[in-house]
């Protein structure tokens, strides 16, 4: 990879890719025999493709589940949070925002994506340091989710967080010790959720800009869920919620 351009591989994530922005895409390296369904949709657009043994698809994507196709793109490209603001300014409608507090597992990023995407929100705000960034692995993982999705990087996650309360936004953080469980609480038309990283969760001194924190009710043995569990539950619930009104 270059930094010029940017390697996603998988079959989905690359059809995802062609359908959400095709002009990104220079270039798509297939294997002999594999990926059909991305030649099928790139030629079509005009895509360039190549045909290449499997090992070079392996050495470009190592320890990696390519399925044959890699695609060469533009860098991923971030907003800024200002620009989210001015986003929600203009809205009339319910706004829903995803932000992540210090989220390091790329697989656990993606998931979260896949599942904000599948729920219909389209904003993402992820701190600027400290966390993981939009990487081949995790657009894998988001099954090409990312591709529909908004993402904002903040230098400053609290402040980032107060800018959306003075937009309106209730703040609802998701927290493993909360007496008050996802299930008791009404979630507004505006709201922000926020999701910590593993194992620590959501940082105190976030936690304290939150209007409520909330928990997943368990009845096992274990003590908590996968992050990406847990915010699937969350977010699933906030969608009931909408749709049920």
């Amino acid at each position: 990879m270059t930094q010029e351009k940017q390697l996603i591989f998988g079959v989905h994530p690359v059809l995802e890719k062609l359908r959400a922005s095709p002009a990104d895409v220079s270039e798509i390296l297939i294997a002999e025999g594999a990926a059909r369904s991305v030649e099928a949709a790139a030629r079509p657009l005009g895509v360039k493709i190549s045909y290449r043994a499997r090992e070079i698809l392996d050495r470009l994507a190592p320890h990696q589940t390519h399925q044959g196709v890699i695609a060469k793109v533009a860098p991923f490209s971030y907003l800024s949070v200002s620009e989210l603001f001015q986003t929600i300014s203009t809205s009339t409608g319910s706004v829903e925002v995803l932000a992540l507090d210090g989220l390091n597992d790329p697989r656990n990023f993606g998931a979260l994506l896949r599942t904000a995407e599948a729920v219909g929100i389209r904003h993402v705000i992820i701190p600027k340091d400290r966390a993981v960034d939009v990487t081949p692995v995790v657009v894998k993982a988001s099954a090409g989710a990312v591709h529909y999705l908004k993402i904002y990087k903040a230098t400053n996650l609290r402040r980032a967080i107060g800018g959306l309360k003075d937009q309106g936004l209730w703040i609802a953080g998701l927290d493993a010790r909360a007496k008050k469980n996802v299930y008791d609480q009404h979630l507004p038309d505006k709201v922000a959720v926020i999701i910590g990283g593993e194992g620590a969760g959501i940082r105190p001194l976030i936690s304290r800009e939150c209007d409520f924190l909330l928990s997943i009710p368990m009845v096992g043995t274990i003590e908590s869920l996968n992050v990406s569990v847990a915010g699937a539950v969350f977010l699933y619930e906030m969608f009931r919620q909408k749709y049920k009104r």
